[in-house]
């Protein structure tokens, strides 16, 4: 089964400073038949203007992953750390026990990320953030993973849950395939471009809900940038 959820159906909220849609129930959105897909908890898709941000609030017991878009992203939290993530790129914080953090948009020019949220594996585990850059050559016509909790994946981010996140950068015309495992779930969304996916076109914001299916053949209809969590 694969779902189109228009990105003009999705969640919105308008608040001066941002400009959000959500792809599952969050905050004052509520939507019985969409408040998670499996494991994968938020996926909200966030526009931030210059020089504004999220002040300091705390999480627990949740994985959260951001994806830049456009611009940039500086991150501060109750441990110490402090780092900015540029588009292209990705940082992930295991909220676990607990922790406080900020996330502002310094920069001059709106700021664009994906922020996901997925349940971890376990509960009670120490807090801990990390952010890494991908050169968007490394994933140039095939996905290529980011973030993940799968054995498998040691060389990309460490996330707390049985999930990857991986992205693709496609030229018009180019084709790339992902492998779904037994029991698990695909919820895709292109960053930028239009995409079409067992017969079905996904534009830039529209989210893509994957089950029952053992691989996915994704073709670019256009220049297209297209984001991906597989969970359980």
């Amino acid at each position: 089964m694969i779902d189109i959820r228009p990105r003009a159906e999705l969640g919105s909220a308008q608040h001066g400073w941002l400009d959000t849609r959500h792809h599952f129930s969050f905050a004052e959105y509520h939507d019985p038949a969409r408040m998670h897909w499996g494991h994968l908890r938020v996926w909200n898709d966030d526009s931030i203007a210059p020089h504004s941000g999220f002040p300091s609030h705390p999480h627990r017991d949740m994985e959260i992953i951001t994806y830049v878009r456009k611009g940039a992203i500086t991150h501060e939290d109750s441990l110490g750390n402090r780092g900015r993530t540029v588009a292209g790129d990705v940082q992930v914080m295991s909220a676990g026990t607990g922790i406080t953090h900020s996330e502002y948009n310094l920069e001059d020019e709106t700021t664009e990320i994906f922020q996901i949220w997925i349940y971890p594996d376990q509960s009670g585990s120490p807090p801990a953030w990390g952010t890494r850059p991908f050169p968007a050559g490394e994933r140039a016509g095939s996905f290529v993973t980011l973030a993940s909790g799968m054995a498998e994946d040691g060389d990309a981010l460490s996330i707390r849950a049985d999930a990857r996140l991986v992205a693709a950068t496609l030229s018009a015309g180019q084709v790339a395939e992902y492998q779904i495992g037994p029991d698990r779930k695909v919820y895709m969304v292109p960053a930028s471009g239009r995409i079409e996916v067992g017969e079905r076109i996904a534009a830039a914001g529209d989210g893509v809900a994957v089950q029952d299916e053992k691989r996915l053949s994704i073709k670019a209809l256009e220049d297209s940038e297209i984001v991906l969590i597989d969970v359980r």
